[in-house]
């Protein structure tokens, strides 16, 4: 079955690891390095099966490199997940024999943060490999990388909002937020700047709290989310939230949010172009996390990461213009967009070889 899974999702490899003294058992998925090496951030999640565990990042993976490829970025797709309760499972020893599995694969992979994850734990996953980003600044890194995914995905909206309806005034329209993690919370905050009327729901009661005193969003209950008669639903938790039950019940003119994965399947994203709902394709609208991280690669420096963000409007303009050029629905032209890069990249030779990852400005060591 596992062969059957890499034959359809097309991945190079994926590696088990698994160190019984600290409780590790984690999964690294390597799907495309054609543009450079394989960028993609760790999950940790208690997975109710192993087989759910690499399914997760069996899929993540593939989209990582689709969303590297639309980004314009010089890297390719890879994901891992770390299968454990990110509240209670987390140790020092956890996350270094996690880094010393990262850095046995010699720079093929580089990881970041993702759900279940944050930048002091990569503290721990830097002390064993350099091929991280997403480390704290105090190592010449980026930190963390939601405020960059909220405002690229604020990018992705404004395009969307222009394709839509001709304008870009985020404060003419309302918002169903769903999930306010820290990107979540990040764009609720984007979107109060610009005077939005926002709709929030979370399963933490507390950041729901938050929305509402400190940026004067409407809280409603998780499953009434779909419900909500907001131009936009903006998924910014865990994937598929767009399925069979809830398209029926959505009243949004667009789909705009940071979420991965927010169609349950291609079934879905046709249903939801034949509904008129504007989709913006998941991928290229969440692409600034990843944005910003890379840049940690060359160099970071956060004033080129603010500008690299503005190409994700430009990106969601090409799209568009790809999927009303070919007859298509929205996801299959974000995904064309992609697998255009990575072929005509993949034609070029490159006689000395891909260079390694060269971090330059990074500090390792101790905190």
């Amino acid at each position: 079955m596992i062969f059957e899974h890499l034959d359809t999702y097309g991945h190079e490899q994926v590696v088990f690891c698994h160190n019984k003294d600290v409780g590790l058992k984690a999964i690294i998925a390597i799907h495309n390095t054609v543009l450079g090496p394989a960028l993609g951030g760790t999950r940790m999640w208690p997975y109710e099966s192993e087989q759910d565990a690499l399914n997760d990042v069996l899929r993540l993976s593939r989209g990582m490199t689709y969303k590297n490829a639309v980004a314009g970025l010089n890297i390719g797709g890879g994901k891992a997940v770390i299968i454990g309760d990110p509240a209670t499972d987390k140790s020092e020893a956890l996350f270094r024999a996690f880094g010393q599995f990262v850095e046995s694969l010699g720079g093929r992979y580089i990881t970041a943060e993702d759900v279940g994850i944050d930048v002091n734990d990569m503290e721990y996953v830097y002390r064993e490999t350099q091929f991280v980003t997403g480390v704290h600044q105090v190592h010449g890194g980026s930190g963390d990388p939601s405020p960059f995914t909220a405002y690229g995905t604020l990018q992705g909206l404004l395009a969307a909002l222009n394709r839509k309806f001709g304008n870009e005034d985020v404060g003419n329209y309302s918002y169903a937020v769903q999930g306010l993690g820290h990107v979540g919370i990040e764009f609720v905050k984007l979107l109060k700047e610009r005077g939005a009327k926002i709709f929030v729901t979370d399963i933490n009661k507390e950041r729901v709290e938050r929305a509402v005193s400190e940026y004067g969003a409407e809280a409603v209950g998780l499953d009434e989310i779909y419900d909500v008669d907001a131009d936009v639903y903006s998924p910014c938790a865990l994937g598929g939230t767009v399925n069979e039950k809830t398209l029926p019940r959505l009243k949004s003119k667009i789909i705009c949010g940071a979420a991965n994965n927010q169609l349950a399947n291609n079934a879905i994203g046709d249903e939801v172009e034949k509904r008129g709902i504007l989709y913006a394709p998941d991928y290229a609208v969440n692409a600034g996390g990843v944005m910003n991280v890379s840049l940690e690669i060359d160099g970071y420096n956060r004033e080129r990461a603010m500008r690299m963000m503005r190409t994700i409007y430009h990106n969601l303009t090409r799209i568009f213009e790809i999927a009303e050029r070919d007859g298509i629905p929205t996801y299959r032209a974000a995904d064309r967009l992609a697998e255009e890069r990575i072929e005509v990249i993949g034609k070029l030779k490159l006689p000395l070889g891909r260079a390694q990852p060269r971090f330059q400005g990074r500090i390792r060591g101790g905190s």
